[in-house]
């Protein structure tokens, strides 16, 4: 980020017509620190549409970046020898992803050098999302946290997505830009460079700069605005409460395109202002100390950065790209039975169970076929279980478990539970069943599910019986249908 402030006078444009979903879960935001990362728990199909980006792989990228500097003068300054190597990096690991990608020569630039621009090729080319940071850093240093973790963050994200190859809604382009740290004048230069009609295809410019500052905060520029929705409703899904990001208001490269009447939002986790204590209070650090300690200085290293915030803007960035550009954000339902085997008729292959439990003893016939689950029926304390991982589509519209259930008891009690079977998908308790449920012939037992939409879970049959009187449980006809 460069360090004097533009005009603060700017007029939003607002970007209609997008809107997004909130992820349903919440997590507890825990203290930035430079190894800790917390990967979020999704827990709606919209958040699950979006991939899980790697910590490890953006840490790779600053690696490089870091070993760059250190081979070129220390540092990877507009022009020079580091970041035209920082640039070649870049440029060689998207085109070998396939992307459409370009060099444009800033000759107003102060160190007249190049942006470099890829597109995916995908989706309708007059509805383009944006997605940019800086990739230069300032002479005194090796500019891994201002801003190798926004240039790593989007490098990633763009080599995930072309890894997936999804369908896409809009058009994705990425930018690294030269010359921020001198007066934003590559982004400039690149947004003076565009049409009335180019410009009018850009519904959105989203900007990375500095993202993983070692005291850092949550930050979002126009946190409020309508294009800023879907960056903070990932942050907003962990409990972060996100704010405005005021310190660098003018002063990356989401300004210019402010100005040319495009909307605009980003992420940044602070530079050489200091964290209040309300914010270490909600996001730990420490408090009256600057975000970014190494702020233009010649220690901001890979040590510079704090992998809990890293890790929570590359998840946001994936987040937002996925609901603005790939499939409107939820993928297409692939549909159809996700259980194998539900009749038992073909072993135990793909369910584990105790010993005995899948079975075509002919004193619990089966509903169909020969074979079914029998858990318990002993008359003596045990437990038997019946297990399988089932995979569920995410983007389906309902989610149905059904299994067909007899259950035969010798107990005589019209009041007391003894014996019970329970039933679980995942974390979920779906039903508890005992002696007091049994019937002369097989009931069938159905659920709702689309709470483990797009996951793997274990679906689970646990039978428990006491010390005397059986209690048989009978399962036969298992099905989890996606459509």
């Amino acid at each position: 980020m460069r360090g004097r402030t533009l005009s603060a006078g700017i007029a939003l444009a607002v970007f209609a017509g997008m809107t997004v979903p909130l992820a349903a879960h919440t997590a507890t935001a825990s203290p930035p620190t430079a190894t800790t990362v917390t990967r979020p728990i999704a827990a709606s199909a919209a958040a699950l549409a979006a991939p899980d980006i790697s910590v490890s792989n953006v840490q790779a990228h600053l690696t490089q970046f870091n070993a760059i500097a250190t081979s070129n003068g220390g540092n990877r300054r507009a022009g020079s020898a580091g970041y035209t190597a920082s640039l070649t990096y870049v440029k060689t690991r998207l085109q070998s992803a396939g992307y459409t990608v370009s060099e444009q020569y800033c000759s107003s630039c102060r160190y007249p050098s190049n942006n470099l621009i890829a597109e995916w090729p995908g989706g309708p080319a007059d509805q383009v999302v944006m997605f940019g940071a800086h990739l230069d850093g300032v002479s005194a240093g090796p500019g891994i946290n201002d801003n190798a973790t926004g240039s790593s963050t989007l490098l990633e994200n763009a080599l995930v997505l072309a890894a997936q190859n999804p369908t896409m809604t809009k058009r994705v382009r990425f930018a690294w830009w030269t010359d921020e740290e001198q007066g934003l004048n590559g982004s400039r230069f690149y947004v003076n460079s565009l049409s009335a009609t180019q410009r009018g295809y850009i519904k959105g410019y989203y900007n990375f700069d500095m993202v993983g500052s070692t005291n850092g905060g949550y930050f979002i520029n126009r946190v409020t605005s309508t294009t800023a929705a879907p960056l903070k409703a990932y942050w907003d899904s962990l409990g972060l409460q996100p704010e405005e990001n005021v310190e660098g208001q003018g002063r990356s490269d989401d300004y210019y395109f402010q100005q040319a009447g495009i909307p605009t939002s980003g992420y940044a986790a602070g530079a050489s202002a200091r964290k209040t204590s309300a914010q270490a209070a909600k996001w730990g650090g420490t408090a009256n100390s600057a975000y970014d300690p190494c702020y233009h200085r010649s220690c901001d290293t890979t040590a510079n950065v704090s992998a809990t915030v890293l890790n929570r803007a590359a998840d946001g960035v994936a987040y937002a790209l996925w609901q603005l550009a790939v499939n409107g954000g939820t993928p297409a339902c692939t549909g159809g039975q996700v259980v194998g085997n539900g009749g038992f008729e073909s072993g135990s292959t793909p369910w584990t169970a105790s010993s005995g439990v899948i079975t075509n003893a002919s004193a619990q016939p089966a509903r169909t076929g020969s074979y079914k689950a029998w858990l318990n029926g002993n008359g003596s304390s045990g437990t038997e279980s019946l297990t399988q991982s089932v995979t569920l589509p995410a983007g389906c519209a309902s989610y149905t478990l059904s299994f067909w259930l007899h259950i035969d008891t010798a107990e005589t009690t019209s009041s007391t539970v003894y014996d019970r079977l329970t039933v679980q998908l995942g974390s979920s308790t779906l039903a508890t069943y005992s002696n007091l449920n049994r019937a002369s012939g097989y009931v069938q037992r159905s659920f709702s599910v689309a709470g483990s939409a797009g996951q793997t879970v274990t679906l689970r049959f646990t039978g428990t019986e006491d010390s005397s009187l059986q209690t048989s449980f009978v399962i036969d006809d298992v099905t989890l249908v996606a459509s």
